[in-house]
């Protein structure tokens, strides 16, 4: 079976109540962009379902609409459950006629009744399914409202046979039907398709069926005859086929939302997207969500590393030293191996719980309650003076959470010279990682206002850069078209579902490299060398930066992943002063803390997010951000290397 529906209408939440798999899903369009396929049992029937992109169509020029349209002729799923919003159903149904036109198996689910209740608007299921010959189910996906029953109804739709096609206008049908007789001479016809629905494909001119068809085979006269008739149409309705083809069915799909759709009184209720879009209320609403994440994450995410901290140093270390201890003696093995086991480990927790774990609930509920679509309404004329347009806002956001899905996601964007723009500026958002490297280096250490401080250095460099590649790199941002959404009210469930499975890849990723990174980085310094390595970067850590050598040592393992910098760090200060060791200024003074945040938040993306900005613009655009991030990294770290003490005096 397969999961279709326009952009933000709650397809990956049913996928992931039905499969109980982990798609990331969000309150803004395109989080989807690939088909994703997981296995549910439901009674003694096992299932696979595909969770297809987000579609408004299967004729655009789209990438979505290519791989959603591509997916269900090449996968001829059993059966279609196609996801519309009850509360906008005459521009949804456009797309269930689409894949009724393909003769699928289909079911619809209307999605969202509970936010379209509060709008005042209910939907007749039993006359929305008797005029389209198809089982209408509602569903909450959010709260997993009518999911069996929608489960029920799509396994008995793949026994059901095919669904009747829709009916539009004589001229439509009349251009149709000599086609489609063609079509009906031969046996087998492409992708199981029915003879009116090859002819549909042939005439819209978005396929191309001619490479099916042998060359001066009988069959490829049917492109030919489409060709003709293609040609004929355009001429007499004075526009291209696939427009009249989208009137047609945007005619039907709104005169079946009008005789479906029922109107109340809505419920009185504040109008949330006027607040936050509108500049004299929606910058001080910005600046308030801005505040609160920080102080959140500064101020539990502090009593949260503390507690733990004292918890390991009270219960676990005293456990781990015991064992290893007896094991391997208490010489220089044994130390390396609490470098790992128990300096290295904490470390990677002390970190990722109270701070990335905390960051991706705070960015799950600003995702699903839709103010991240908002925000690029609110953004977008600042956005246009870096190239960009208010949608680019959005994966500029979602970078905060991690660089990698945000270099993906600025493939939405119209041309190269914007994703090209957008991927600099991603590479120098402080992901959740550099942003728990500065809260727990520069906050936890120093205090909230030097860890806003470098984060407002960073802003700054941020606009800066995007202003800059705006004047070099020629042409201009195109002009923002996007859907408005109402807000959302969030689920508690989803959210925390949403975060787990972010931390928990951070979780299995990255506390093996910190434990590997920790034995050898102990392992070195147990025998003396690790003073050896640092030496060829003591130029430029200690010189330019006025940093410990063995810093920079840790800022280049950090690049494996972001956070490891700190973590390793911690390892050093645990493995010296032992375990509880909260006091990282015995190592490094305020300033060389500042500073070495600042460079490991702006200095080199991590490896996975340099992998990715290679395959989407080739190694040597890629150099160049990657050279670009260093010489602005190790500039700005120089800089308040030397300004900073003077300033304290």
């Amino acid at each position: 079976m397969a999961l279709l529906g326009n952009p933000n209408v709650g397809k990956s939440t049913l996928f992931n109540s039905i499969t109980g798999l982990g798609v990331s899903t969000a309150h803004y369009p395109g989080t989807t962009r690939e088909v994703q396929f997981g296995r549910s049992t439901f009674g003694d029937t096992e299932f696979t379902l595909a969770d297809l992109p987000g579609a408004y169509s299967l004729y655009t020029d789209t990438e979505e609409s290519w791989v959603s349209r591509r997916a269900l002729l090449d996968i001829r799923p059993d059966a279609v459950v196609v996801v519309v919003d009850a509360g906008n159903l005459g521009r949804n149904l456009r797309l269930v006629l689409e894949v009724l036109d393909l003769g699928l198996p289909c079911v619809l689910a209307v999605n969202l009744v509970d936010e379209a209740e509060r709008a005042g608007i209910g939907v007749d299921t039993e006359k929305l399914s008797s005029r389209l010959g198809v089982q209408v189910v509602q569903t909450v996906a959010t709260q997993g409202l009518g999911i069996r029953e929608l489960v029920t109804r799509a396994l008995h739709a793949i026994d059901g046979g095919d669904p009747p096609p829709p009916r539009y206008t004589p001229a439509l049908e009349a251009a149709l039907g000599p086609l489609a007789v063609s079509a009906s001479a031969f046996s087998a016809l492409p992708y199981g398709l029915s003879p009116r629905a090859l002819a549909l494909q042939l005439i819209s001119g978005v396929e191309d069926f001619s490479v099916l068809f042998d060359e001066g085979s009988e069959a490829a006269r049917l492109t030919g005859e489409a060709e003709v008739l293609r040609g004929d149409l355009v001429i007499r309705h004075d526009e291209p086929v696939t427009v009249w083809l989208s009137r047609e069915r945007s005619t039907v799909a709104e005169g079946l939302a009008a005789e479906c759709v029922m109107h109340a009184e809505p419920r009185r209720r504040v109008d949330g997207w006027r607040i936050a879009t509108s500049p004299l209320t929606g910058v001080p609403l910005l600046l308030l969500v801005l505040g609160c994440v920080f102080a959140f994450l500064f101020f539990i995410g502090d009593l949260l590393a503390g507690g733990f901290s004292a918890l390991w140093a009270g219960s676990v270390s005293p456990l781990i030293r015991s064992a290893v201890t007896a094991v391997a003696g208490d010489g220089s093995l044994g130390r390396t191996l609490l470098w790992g086991l128990d300096s290295g480990i904490e470390a990677s927790l002390a970190i990722g719980l109270p701070y990335i774990l905390t960051f991706y609930v705070i960015l799950g509920v600003l995702e699903d309650t839709g103010y991240l679509n908002a925000l690029a309404f609110l953004a977008d004329r600042a956005m246009h003076r870096m190239g960009l347009h208010g949608h680019a806002l959005i994966p500029l956001v979602a970078a905060a959470g991690c660089n990698v899905p945000a270099i993906l996601a600025v493939r939405s964007l119209p041309d190269r010279r914007e994703r090209l723009i957008a991927s600099t500026l991603v590479a120098l958002v402080p992901c959740s990682a550099r942003t728990a490297v500065v809260l727990g280096a520069v906050g936890h250490y120093i205090g909230m206002g030097p860890a806003l401080g470098v984060l407002a250095v960073v802003f700054v460099l941020w606009v800066l850069t995007g202003l800059g590649l705006n004047m070099v790199l020629p042409g201009k941002s195109a002009g923002l078209v996007m859907e408005v959404f109402p807000f959302r009210r969030p689920s508690v469930r989803g959210v925390l579902r949403k975060a787990w499975g972010q931390f928990r890849e951070f979780l299995f990723v990255a506390t093996p490299i910190v434990v590997v990174g920790s034995l050898i980085l102990g392992g070195l310094y147990e025998t003396g060398l690790l003073t050896r390595l640092s030496e060829p970067l003591a130029p430029v850590v200690e010189g330019w930066l006025g940093l410990p050598a063995v810093a920079g040592l840790t800022l280049l393992i950090g690049t494996l992943r972001k956070e490891l910098a700190l973590q390793l760090l911690i390892v050093m200060a645990v493995a010296v002063m032992g375990a509880g060791a909260t006091d990282l200024t015995l190592f490094m003074t305020p300033t060389n803390l500042f500073v070495y945040a600042l460079v490991n938040t702006i200095a080199v993306p991590c490896v996975s997010t340099i992998a990715v900005l290679a395959r989407e613009h080739g190694w040597w655009r890629t150099s160049a951000i990657v050279g670009f991030t260093i010489v602005v990294g190790v500039a700005a770290g120089s800089v308040f290397a030397h300004v900073l003490p003077g300033l304290a005096r």
